[in-house]
């Protein structure tokens, strides 16, 4: 048995969601945001047998996508805002993280 944890963008949640069910996956879904960029994403656990973790990788693959975005990064110093003029960075965000993790035990009550 496999535990998979996907992180996914929000902007990626209701497609993935959608597919989840329309492929009879039983999750939980849990809000969370990133650390980086502070953006909301869901983070989806997922209990599944072996033989399956392809499958749910597929449906998450196909229903999550990269996007570019620009931000300002402000500095990690507390420097007065008047002497550091942000400048927008461009940075990847969407698409899914996915870990799969061993299950030894998993019991329902």
């Amino acid at each position: 048995m496999k535990l998979l944890m996907a992180i996914v963008h929000s902007k990626d949640r209701n497609r993935v969601t959608g597919a989840l069910l329309t492929n009879q996956f039983k999750f939980t879904q849990i809000g969370s945001s990133g650390g980086f960029l502070r953006e909301g994403n869901a983070t989806y656990l997922i209990g599944l047998e072996d033989d399956q973790v392809d499958e749910a990788l597929k449906i998450i693959d196909e229903n999550c996508r990269t996007r570019e975005q620009y931000v300002n990064v402000l500095p990690p110093d507390a420097s007065p805002l008047g002497s550091f003029y942000p400048t927008p960075v461009k940075v990847q965000v969407g698409g899914a993280v996915v870990f799969v993790i061993d299950v030894e035990r998993s019991e329902r009550f």
